[in-house]
């Protein structure tokens, strides 16, 4: 009798064990919640990415590029659902004057003060807040911080993936430089009677190509 009792009672045991293990890994698998930091991901090719830009004035346009110095794209079940791009203000690149010290003159003038004055913000950021789906291509809402101050922005995109490459590309849009404080010759700052022609259109032309890692 005091064998089967003993019994018993090791029985009782390994099944209070077994139940207490497998309620704990439950309880783990439950409370774990993986919150993905994108800024973390740094899945961005750097290489195939970049941001395009144009500038226009009465008497003509330029136009070039800015590198995305870092970044991550996070797909869920086959969606777009986060994002940040990080882009490098101090690579500024114009390329209708490529090679020539027209072109060096204008992305020195960009890269001081009268503009982006990388030198004090040498990176800008766009992070996607929100992504919506309108008439089969992406409404794609995010924060754009330019110098010291950030809005949000919603711009038109696509997204695909082809041989392990997603890759990002918006339509192109345009951001109002007065709203980022860019006061060179422009119009929101300054009177016509003080810059008649000589003025610079506020409207930037933008768009983003960005790539993930193979």
């Amino acid at each position: 009798m005091k064998k089967i009792i003993l019994s018993l009672v090791v029985l009782a045991s390994v099944l209070t064990a077994c139940k207490s293990e497998k309620k704990e890994k439950v309880e783990v698998k439950d409370a774990v919640k993986i919150e993905t930091n994108v800024a973390e991901l740094n899945n961005v090719d750097t290489v195939t990415s970049v941001l395009t830009w144009k500038g226009t004035k009465p008497t003509g346009a330029h136009d070039g590029t800015v590198a995305i110095k870092s970044g991550g794209l996070l797909i869920e079940d086959g969606k777009l659902t986060q994002g940040q791009f990080i882009i490098d203000m101090t690579t500024i690149t114009n390329l209708d004057l490529a090679g020539s010290d027209g072109a060096k003159n204008i992305e020195k003038h960009l890269k001081n003060e009268d503009f982006f004055n990388v030198e004090v913000y040498p990176t800008s950021k766009f992070v996607i807040t929100k992504v919506e789906e309108v008439e089969g291509k992406l409404a794609v809402t995010g924060n754009l911080q330019i110098k010291e101050i950030t809005k949000s922005i919603t711009i038109p995109a696509t997204i695909s993936t082809e041989a392990g490459v997603t890759a990002f590309k918006s339509e192109i849009f345009n951001v109002n430089r007065a709203d980022f404080n860019i006061k060179y010759k422009s119009k929101s700052f300054f009177s016509v009677d003080e810059l008649k022609d000589k003025f610079i259109d506020d409207l930037i032309e933008m768009s983003f190509e960005v790539k993930t890692k193979i």
